[in-house]
Protein backbone atom coordinates (compact mmCIF):
# COMPACT_ATOMS: atom_id res chain seq x y z
CA UNK A 1 0.00 0.00 0.00
CA UNK A 2 3.06 2.72 0.71
CA UNK A 3 4.62 1.50 -2.52
CA UNK A 4 1.00 2.30 -4.20
CA UNK A 5 0.67 5.14 -2.56
CA UNK A 6 4.33 6.37 -3.75
CA UNK A 7 3.14 5.43 -7.59
CA UNK A 8 0.24 7.73 -6.62
CA UNK A 9 2.51 10.73 -5.83
CA UNK A 10 4.26 10.40 -8.88
CA UNK A 11 1.37 10.30 -10.76
CA UNK A 12 -0.14 13.53 -9.31
CA UNK A 13 3.13 15.30 -10.08
CA UNK A 14 2.76 13.57 -14.13
CA UNK A 15 -0.45 15.44 -13.58
CA UNK A 16 0.87 18.97 -12.41
CA UNK A 17 3.61 19.00 -15.08
CA UNK A 18 0.73 17.71 -17.84
CA UNK A 19 -1.79 20.94 -17.06
CA UNK A 20 1.17 22.96 -18.76
CA UNK A 21 -0.18 21.45 -22.23
CA UNK A 22 -3.55 20.18 -22.20
CA UNK A 23 -6.63 21.48 -20.23
CA UNK A 24 -7.50 20.12 -16.91
CA UNK A 25 -10.43 17.71 -17.79
CA UNK A 26 -8.34 16.42 -21.03
CA UNK A 27 -5.10 15.09 -18.11
CA UNK A 28 -7.18 14.57 -14.77
CA UNK A 29 -9.60 11.92 -16.48
CA UNK A 30 -7.17 10.01 -18.02
CA UNK A 31 -4.81 10.05 -15.17
CA UNK A 32 -7.75 9.52 -12.84
CA UNK A 33 -9.10 6.66 -14.67
CA UNK A 34 -5.43 4.99 -14.12
CA UNK A 35 -5.48 5.51 -10.36
CA UNK A 36 -9.03 4.30 -9.44
CA UNK A 37 -7.55 1.28 -12.06
CA UNK A 38 -4.64 0.73 -9.73
CA UNK A 39 -6.31 1.29 -6.17
CA UNK A 40 -9.51 -0.88 -7.77
CA UNK A 41 -6.73 -3.45 -8.27
CA UNK A 42 -5.35 -3.35 -5.24
CA UNK A 43 -8.42 -3.51 -3.66
CA UNK A 44 -9.63 -6.66 -5.11
CA UNK A 45 -6.75 -8.34 -4.29
CA UNK A 46 -7.35 -7.41 -0.62
CA UNK A 47 -10.74 -8.45 -0.68
CA UNK A 48 -9.84 -12.13 -1.95
CA UNK A 49 -6.72 -12.01 0.48
CA UNK A 50 -4.16 -11.60 -1.65
CA UNK A 51 -1.42 -9.10 -1.34
CA UNK A 52 1.54 -9.43 -4.24
CA UNK A 53 1.59 -6.35 -6.52
CA UNK A 54 4.61 -5.66 -7.59
CA UNK A 55 4.17 -6.38 -11.03
CA UNK A 56 1.13 -4.64 -11.15
CA UNK A 57 3.09 -1.31 -9.67
CA UNK A 58 5.85 -1.51 -12.34
CA UNK A 59 3.53 -2.20 -14.88
CA UNK A 60 1.14 0.91 -13.83
CA UNK A 61 4.49 3.03 -13.05
CA UNK A 62 5.13 2.60 -17.26
CA UNK A 63 1.37 3.39 -17.98
CA UNK A 64 1.97 6.43 -16.44
CA UNK A 65 4.78 7.55 -18.38
CA UNK A 66 2.81 6.41 -21.36
CA UNK A 67 -0.02 8.77 -20.49
CA UNK A 68 2.51 12.12 -19.69
CA UNK A 69 4.17 11.13 -23.27
CA UNK A 70 0.87 11.48 -25.08
CA UNK A 71 0.47 14.25 -23.39
CA UNK A 72 3.29 16.25 -25.39
CA UNK A 73 2.68 14.03 -28.55
CA UNK A 74 -0.40 14.03 -29.16
CA UNK A 75 -3.40 14.91 -26.82
CA UNK A 76 -5.97 13.69 -28.30
CA UNK A 77 -4.87 9.96 -27.41
CA UNK A 78 -4.95 10.43 -23.33
CA UNK A 79 -8.67 9.00 -23.82
CA UNK A 80 -8.04 5.83 -25.89
CA UNK A 81 -4.72 5.04 -23.96
CA UNK A 82 -6.82 5.10 -20.77
CA UNK A 83 -9.06 3.08 -22.26
CA UNK A 84 -6.64 0.38 -23.45
CA UNK A 85 -5.23 0.12 -20.31
CA UNK A 86 -8.59 -0.92 -18.94
CA UNK A 87 -9.23 -3.36 -21.84
CA UNK A 88 -5.71 -4.54 -20.70
CA UNK A 89 -6.26 -4.88 -17.16
CA UNK A 90 -9.68 -6.78 -17.99
CA UNK A 91 -7.82 -9.37 -20.17
CA UNK A 92 -4.73 -9.74 -17.53
CA UNK A 93 -7.58 -10.62 -15.01
CA UNK A 94 -9.07 -12.97 -17.39
CA UNK A 95 -5.93 -14.61 -18.42
CA UNK A 96 -5.39 -15.04 -14.86
CA UNK A 97 -8.63 -16.61 -14.26
CA UNK A 98 -7.91 -19.34 -16.99
CA UNK A 99 -4.74 -19.76 -15.65
CA UNK A 100 -6.07 -20.82 -12.17
CA UNK A 101 -7.31 -24.54 -13.11
CA UNK A 102 -4.53 -26.25 -15.28
CA UNK A 103 -6.85 -28.39 -17.36
CA UNK A 104 -8.91 -25.30 -18.00
CA UNK A 105 -6.38 -23.75 -19.47
CA UNK A 106 -5.03 -26.30 -21.87
CA UNK A 107 -8.99 -26.42 -22.76
CA UNK A 108 -8.30 -22.87 -23.84
CA UNK A 109 -5.52 -23.44 -26.19
CA UNK A 110 -7.51 -24.55 -28.98
CA UNK A 111 -9.44 -21.53 -28.60
CA UNK A 112 -6.16 -19.53 -28.96
CA UNK A 113 -4.89 -21.51 -31.29
CA UNK A 114 -7.52 -20.62 -33.64
CA UNK A 115 -7.33 -16.90 -32.73
CA UNK A 116 -4.35 -16.44 -33.11
CA UNK A 117 -3.95 -17.47 -36.96
CA UNK A 118 -7.54 -16.03 -37.23
CA UNK A 119 -6.22 -12.44 -35.98
CA UNK A 120 -3.10 -12.38 -38.03
CA UNK A 121 -5.31 -13.53 -41.63
CA UNK A 122 -7.41 -10.76 -41.14
CA UNK A 123 -4.36 -8.38 -40.66
CA UNK A 124 -3.35 -10.44 -44.35
CA UNK A 125 -7.30 -9.94 -45.51
CA UNK A 126 -7.93 -6.27 -44.71
CA UNK A 127 -4.99 -4.43 -42.99
CA UNK A 128 -4.06 -1.31 -44.27
CA UNK A 129 -0.10 -0.67 -44.83
CA UNK A 130 1.60 2.02 -42.62
CA UNK A 131 4.90 2.65 -42.20
CA UNK A 132 5.90 -0.27 -44.80
CA UNK A 133 3.75 -3.18 -42.23
CA UNK A 134 0.38 -3.86 -43.50
CA UNK A 135 -0.52 -4.97 -39.67
CA UNK A 136 -3.66 -1.87 -38.84
CA UNK A 137 -6.84 -2.65 -39.46
CA UNK A 138 -9.73 0.40 -39.00
CA UNK A 139 -12.48 -0.69 -37.20
CA UNK A 140 -15.28 2.41 -36.33
CA UNK A 141 -12.49 4.58 -36.46
CA UNK A 142 -10.51 2.97 -33.99
CA UNK A 143 -6.96 1.37 -35.20
CA UNK A 144 -6.32 -2.38 -34.21
CA UNK A 145 -2.68 -4.45 -34.45
CA UNK A 146 -4.02 -8.00 -34.01
CA UNK A 147 -0.26 -9.15 -34.05
CA UNK A 148 0.25 -7.77 -31.00
CA UNK A 149 -2.98 -9.35 -29.66
CA UNK A 150 -2.02 -12.75 -31.44
CA UNK A 151 1.54 -12.57 -29.09
CA UNK A 152 -0.81 -13.61 -26.02
CA UNK A 153 -2.48 -16.47 -28.24
CA UNK A 154 0.77 -17.70 -29.10
CA UNK A 155 2.23 -17.93 -25.50
CA UNK A 156 -0.95 -19.53 -24.28
CA UNK A 157 -0.45 -22.23 -27.28
CA UNK A 158 3.14 -23.27 -26.63
CA UNK A 159 3.20 -23.38 -22.72
CA UNK A 160 0.07 -25.43 -22.62
CA UNK A 161 0.90 -27.63 -25.63
CA UNK A 162 4.41 -28.64 -24.24
CA UNK A 163 3.83 -29.01 -21.06
CA UNK A 164 2.22 -32.42 -22.18
CA UNK A 165 4.77 -35.74 -22.72
CA UNK A 166 7.22 -33.80 -24.97
CA UNK A 167 7.48 -35.79 -28.22
CA UNK A 168 8.71 -35.19 -31.29
CA UNK A 169 4.97 -34.76 -32.16
CA UNK A 170 4.01 -32.06 -30.21
CA UNK A 171 7.39 -30.22 -30.66
CA UNK A 172 7.08 -30.43 -34.49
CA UNK A 173 2.88 -29.13 -34.03
CA UNK A 174 4.31 -26.35 -31.88
CA UNK A 175 6.68 -25.84 -34.55
CA UNK A 176 4.31 -25.80 -37.68
CA UNK A 177 2.15 -23.23 -35.40
CA UNK A 178 5.11 -21.19 -35.00
CA UNK A 179 5.64 -20.90 -38.69
CA UNK A 180 2.61 -20.49 -39.63
CA UNK A 181 2.14 -17.13 -37.50
CA UNK A 182 5.77 -16.10 -38.42
CA UNK A 183 4.47 -16.90 -42.26
CA UNK A 184 1.57 -14.58 -41.92
CA UNK A 185 3.71 -11.80 -40.24
CA UNK A 186 6.01 -11.92 -43.49
CA UNK A 187 3.46 -11.66 -45.67
CA UNK A 188 2.35 -8.26 -44.37
CA UNK A 189 5.49 -7.54 -43.46
CA UNK A 190 6.05 -7.36 -40.17
CA UNK A 191 9.24 -8.13 -39.72
CA UNK A 192 10.34 -7.32 -36.04
CA UNK A 193 7.01 -8.80 -34.92
CA UNK A 194 7.95 -11.63 -36.51
CA UNK A 195 11.32 -11.63 -34.42
CA UNK A 196 9.68 -11.62 -31.17
CA UNK A 197 7.74 -14.49 -32.21
CA UNK A 198 10.64 -16.65 -33.61
CA UNK A 199 12.46 -15.50 -30.14
CA UNK A 200 9.41 -16.67 -27.62
CA UNK A 201 9.13 -19.75 -29.88
CA UNK A 202 13.36 -20.44 -29.11
CA UNK A 203 12.65 -19.81 -25.02
CA UNK A 204 9.90 -22.45 -25.32
CA UNK A 205 10.94 -24.49 -27.58
CA UNK A 206 14.54 -25.04 -25.60
CA UNK A 207 12.72 -25.16 -22.06
CA UNK A 208 11.13 -28.45 -23.38
CA UNK A 209 13.71 -29.90 -25.30
CA UNK A 210 16.84 -28.86 -24.52
CA UNK A 211 17.79 -29.52 -27.94
CA UNK A 212 20.24 -27.67 -29.31
CA UNK A 213 20.97 -28.97 -32.57
CA UNK A 214 17.58 -28.43 -33.55
CA UNK A 215 16.96 -24.76 -32.10
CA UNK A 216 20.69 -24.14 -34.11
CA UNK A 217 18.80 -25.72 -36.97
CA UNK A 218 15.53 -23.24 -36.57
CA UNK A 219 17.81 -20.30 -36.35
CA UNK A 220 19.69 -20.78 -39.15
CA UNK A 221 16.74 -21.67 -41.73
CA UNK A 222 14.98 -17.88 -40.34
CA UNK A 223 18.54 -16.71 -40.96
CA UNK A 224 18.09 -17.66 -44.66
CA UNK A 225 14.25 -16.55 -44.97
CA UNK A 226 15.54 -13.24 -43.62
CA UNK A 227 18.57 -12.78 -46.16
CA UNK A 228 15.94 -13.64 -49.19
CA UNK A 229 13.62 -11.12 -47.85
CA UNK A 230 16.51 -8.39 -47.28
CA UNK A 231 17.20 -9.23 -51.07
CA UNK A 232 13.46 -8.68 -52.09
CA UNK A 233 12.18 -6.47 -49.92
CA UNK A 234 13.22 -3.26 -50.13
CA UNK A 235 11.86 -2.29 -47.35
CA UNK A 236 14.00 -5.01 -45.33
CA UNK A 237 16.86 -4.10 -46.90
CA UNK A 238 17.11 -0.19 -46.05
CA UNK A 239 16.45 -0.95 -42.64
CA UNK A 240 19.30 -3.42 -43.22
CA UNK A 241 21.87 -0.97 -45.10
CA UNK A 242 20.92 1.55 -42.65
CA UNK A 243 22.13 0.13 -39.37
CA UNK A 244 25.45 1.55 -38.36
CA UNK A 245 25.42 4.27 -40.67
CA UNK A 246 22.56 6.44 -39.61
CA UNK A 247 25.09 9.41 -39.45
CA UNK A 248 26.14 8.92 -42.78
CA UNK A 249 22.75 9.49 -43.88
CA UNK A 250 21.39 12.12 -41.31
CA UNK A 251 18.69 13.23 -43.68
CA UNK A 252 17.19 9.96 -45.05
CA UNK A 253 17.46 6.37 -43.81
CA UNK A 254 19.29 8.04 -40.43
CA UNK A 255 16.75 10.63 -40.22
CA UNK A 256 15.17 9.33 -37.08
CA UNK A 257 17.91 7.86 -34.98
CA UNK A 258 20.31 10.70 -35.67
CA UNK A 259 17.45 13.06 -34.09
CA UNK A 260 17.07 10.72 -31.26
CA UNK A 261 20.19 10.34 -29.98
CA UNK A 262 20.61 14.23 -30.42
CA UNK A 263 17.97 15.02 -28.48
CA UNK A 264 18.28 11.80 -25.77
CA UNK A 265 21.72 13.47 -25.07
CA UNK A 266 20.21 17.23 -24.41
CA UNK A 267 18.43 16.23 -22.14
CA UNK A 268 21.12 14.57 -20.07
CA UNK A 269 20.30 12.98 -16.71
CA UNK A 270 17.17 14.90 -15.85
CA UNK A 271 15.43 16.14 -18.78
CA UNK A 272 14.54 19.42 -20.36
CA UNK A 273 11.14 19.16 -18.82
CA UNK A 274 7.81 17.24 -20.37
CA UNK A 275 7.05 19.42 -23.84
CA UNK A 276 10.23 21.14 -23.86
CA UNK A 277 11.61 18.91 -26.35
CA UNK A 278 12.06 18.73 -29.59
CA UNK A 279 11.74 14.79 -30.90
CA UNK A 280 8.01 15.14 -30.59
CA UNK A 281 8.29 16.49 -33.67
CA UNK A 282 9.99 13.38 -35.31
CA UNK A 283 7.20 10.23 -36.72
CA UNK A 284 7.15 7.51 -34.12
CA UNK A 285 8.78 9.31 -31.38
CA UNK A 286 6.27 8.29 -28.56
CA UNK A 287 6.30 4.21 -30.11
CA UNK A 288 9.67 3.61 -31.99
CA UNK A 289 11.58 5.93 -30.63
CA UNK A 290 9.74 6.69 -27.13
CA UNK A 291 13.59 5.94 -25.03
CA UNK A 292 14.72 8.31 -26.36
CA UNK A 293 11.21 10.69 -26.14
CA UNK A 294 11.40 9.62 -22.53
CA UNK A 295 15.39 10.47 -22.17
CA UNK A 296 14.65 14.15 -23.85
CA UNK A 297 11.48 15.10 -21.54
CA UNK A 298 12.33 13.52 -18.39
CA UNK A 299 15.81 12.75 -18.27
CA UNK A 300 18.13 9.39 -18.63
CA UNK A 301 17.62 8.37 -15.60
CA UNK A 302 14.13 8.04 -15.64
CA UNK A 303 14.11 6.64 -18.78
CA UNK A 304 17.00 3.55 -17.86
CA UNK A 305 14.45 3.23 -14.50
CA UNK A 306 11.90 2.63 -17.51
CA UNK A 307 14.14 -0.28 -18.44
CA UNK A 308 14.80 -1.36 -15.22
CA UNK A 309 11.26 -2.15 -14.17
CA UNK A 310 10.93 -4.81 -17.44
CA UNK A 311 14.17 -6.25 -15.95
CA UNK A 312 13.22 -6.13 -12.25
CA UNK A 313 9.95 -8.71 -14.41
CA UNK A 314 12.78 -11.06 -15.76
CA UNK A 315 14.32 -11.63 -12.50
CA UNK A 316 10.92 -11.80 -10.98
CA UNK A 317 10.28 -14.73 -13.21
CA UNK A 318 13.86 -16.40 -12.70
CA UNK A 319 13.30 -16.45 -9.51
CA UNK A 320 9.64 -17.94 -9.47
CA UNK A 321 10.21 -20.53 -12.07
CA UNK A 322 12.34 -22.82 -10.06
CA UNK A 323 9.41 -22.89 -7.72
CA UNK A 324 6.52 -23.19 -10.18
CA UNK A 325 3.41 -25.62 -9.83
CA UNK A 326 3.75 -26.63 -12.99
CA UNK A 327 6.09 -26.87 -16.38
CA UNK A 328 2.84 -24.85 -18.20
CA UNK A 329 3.47 -22.14 -15.72
CA UNK A 330 7.12 -21.63 -15.83
CA UNK A 331 7.29 -22.07 -19.76
CA UNK A 332 4.43 -19.54 -20.19
CA UNK A 333 5.87 -16.68 -17.59
CA UNK A 334 9.36 -17.39 -19.11
CA UNK A 335 8.03 -16.92 -22.90
CA UNK A 336 5.73 -13.79 -21.84
CA UNK A 337 8.67 -12.37 -20.13
CA UNK A 338 11.03 -13.13 -23.10
CA UNK A 339 8.63 -11.31 -25.46
CA UNK A 340 8.37 -8.35 -23.04
CA UNK A 341 12.52 -8.24 -22.54
CA UNK A 342 13.25 -8.76 -26.32
CA UNK A 343 10.58 -6.02 -27.51
CA UNK A 344 12.70 -3.41 -24.98
CA UNK A 345 15.82 -4.74 -26.32
CA UNK A 346 14.95 -4.14 -29.43
CA UNK A 347 12.95 -0.76 -28.95
CA UNK A 348 16.35 0.88 -26.60
CA UNK A 349 18.72 -0.09 -28.49
CA UNK A 350 17.29 0.33 -32.16
CA UNK A 351 17.15 3.49 -30.95
CA UNK A 352 20.63 4.56 -30.49
CA UNK A 353 21.73 2.37 -33.31
CA UNK A 354 23.23 -0.49 -31.91
CA UNK A 355 20.47 -2.64 -33.30
CA UNK A 356 18.43 -2.00 -36.66
CA UNK A 357 15.32 0.01 -35.98
CA UNK A 358 12.45 -2.96 -36.43
CA UNK A 359 9.22 -0.98 -35.27
CA UNK A 360 9.06 -3.11 -31.94
CA UNK A 361 7.41 -0.90 -29.47
CA UNK A 362 8.52 -0.38 -25.76
CA UNK A 363 5.78 -2.83 -23.44
CA UNK A 364 3.54 -0.31 -21.44
CA UNK A 365 5.29 2.77 -22.32
CA UNK A 366 5.18 2.96 -26.22
CA UNK A 367 2.23 4.77 -27.48
CA UNK A 368 -0.22 2.25 -28.74
CA UNK A 369 -3.45 0.64 -27.64
CA UNK A 370 -3.04 -2.92 -28.93
CA UNK A 371 0.21 -3.59 -27.77
CA UNK A 372 -0.64 -1.89 -24.37
CA UNK A 373 -3.44 -4.41 -24.44
CA UNK A 374 -1.38 -7.26 -25.39
CA UNK A 375 1.13 -5.86 -22.39
CA UNK A 376 -1.41 -6.76 -19.82
CA UNK A 377 -2.54 -9.82 -21.16
CA UNK A 378 1.28 -11.02 -21.15
CA UNK A 379 1.42 -10.25 -17.60
CA UNK A 380 -0.60 -12.61 -15.99
CA UNK A 381 1.82 -15.14 -17.49
CA UNK A 382 4.27 -14.08 -15.29
CA UNK A 383 1.58 -13.45 -12.18
CA UNK A 384 0.87 -16.80 -12.39
CA UNK A 385 4.36 -18.29 -11.99
CA UNK A 386 4.34 -16.63 -8.29
CA UNK A 387 3.95 -19.63 -5.83
CA UNK A 388 4.56 -17.24 -2.79
CA UNK A 389 1.61 -17.45 -0.60
CA UNK A 390 -1.42 -15.40 -0.97
CA UNK A 391 0.15 -13.60 -3.56
CA UNK A 392 -1.21 -14.38 -6.91
CA UNK A 393 -4.68 -14.29 -7.60
CA UNK A 394 -3.92 -17.56 -10.13
CA UNK A 395 -3.36 -19.86 -7.79
CA UNK A 396 -6.23 -21.19 -6.10
CA UNK A 397 -6.33 -21.33 -2.51
CA UNK A 398 -6.85 -25.30 -0.84
CA UNK A 399 -10.62 -25.72 0.26
CA UNK A 400 -9.86 -25.84 4.13
CA UNK A 401 -8.27 -22.01 3.27
CA UNK A 402 -10.46 -20.78 1.30
CA UNK A 403 -13.09 -21.97 3.65
CA UNK A 404 -11.79 -19.49 6.36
Amino acid sequence: AVTLAGLSLFQFVLLANMLSLVPLWNAAIPVGALLAMEWGLYGFYRLISRSGFELETAAFFLCSLCLSMAAVSDPSDLYKLAASIAGGVVLFLAVGWSLRNLARAKFVRYLAAAAGIALLLASLIFGREINGARNWIFLFGLSVQPSELAKVCFVYVGASTLDRLVTKRNITLFLIYTAAICLCLALISDFGTALVFFTAFLVIAFLRSGNFAALALSCGGVAFAGAIAARFLPYISRRASAWGHVWENPLTTGYQQTRAMMCMASGGLFGLGIGKGWLHYVAAADTDLVFAFLGEEYGLILAVTAVLFVVMMAAFVFRAASQSRSGFYTIGACAAVSILVIQTIFNVLGTVDLLPLTGVTFPFLSNGGSGMIAAWGLLAFLKSADTRQNASFTIRLPEKEAAT
